[in-house]
């Protein structure tokens, strides 16, 4: 199909959009097309990414991120607030290391921020989940549950251990109603109870 008298950006619009239903593309590439377009959502979180330095990639690789598609996700179920502030944990944790990068990484930051908000201190993030590795996160998070659910079980067991009073395991279970921002979860809670000690992570100083 051919458009006469279409400015740059408008066409791109029109084509990312006819893309989805012709041309099996990749997120980047929708991604991409989009951000040509001018459109707010992908032109926002590209701006993001790269405050911190980063970049968006179509293939994992040094100083980027290709989990586009949880970008999106959690832009649109949590807004930008929280993305920013998975990203900044993330990055200020791990140091851009290439697996916290990573879809489940990610989301599962996302929830813990949407489910916990102030509570979650940032500091003690960064303390504790620092000194375990994106990888090790990763390893216990498919040991314990499927999707961002493991992921976030994961952190919490790392970010309580040797605190009293930590983050409440019942209110990440109960997330399902709607964390801290009000938000619904992305249907990975199970109806399971977990226990205050939950699973071991061994730490990279141990």
């Amino acid at each position: 199909m051919v458009y006469d008298d279409m400015d740059y950006e408008v066409e791109a619009d029109v084509f990312a959009n006819q893309q989805k239903y012709v041309k099996t593309l990749s997120s980047y590439e929708i991604f991409q097309v989009n951000v040509e377009a001018g459109n707010d959502e992908q032109t926002t979180i590209k701006s993001l990414v790269e405050s911190y330095g980063l970049t968006v990639a179509a293939g994992k690789q040094q100083g980027s991120i290709c989990a586009v598609s949880s970008l999106e996700y959690i832009y649109e179920k949590y807004e930008y607030r929280v993305l920013d502030r998975t990203l900044r944990l993330c990055i200020g944790t791990w140091e851009g290391e290439l697996n916290s990068l990573a879809s489940g990484m990610l989301k599962g930051i996302a929830k813990l921020i949407d489910v916990y908000g102030d509570s979650l201190n940032d500091d003690i993030f960064k303390e504790k989940l620092g000194s375990v590795s994106a990888k090790e996160i990763s390893r216990t998070a498919k040991e314990r549950k499927s999707g961002t659910m493991g992921y976030a079980e994961a952190m919490v067991t790392v970010y309580n251990r040797k605190m009293k009073a930590g983050l409440k395991w019942g209110k990440l279970y109960n997330s399902n109603d709607g964390g801290a921002g009000g938000n619904k979860n992305d249907g990975s809670v199970s109806e399971e109870t977990e226990s205050e000690t939950g699973g071991e992570i061994k730490s990279e100083t141990a």
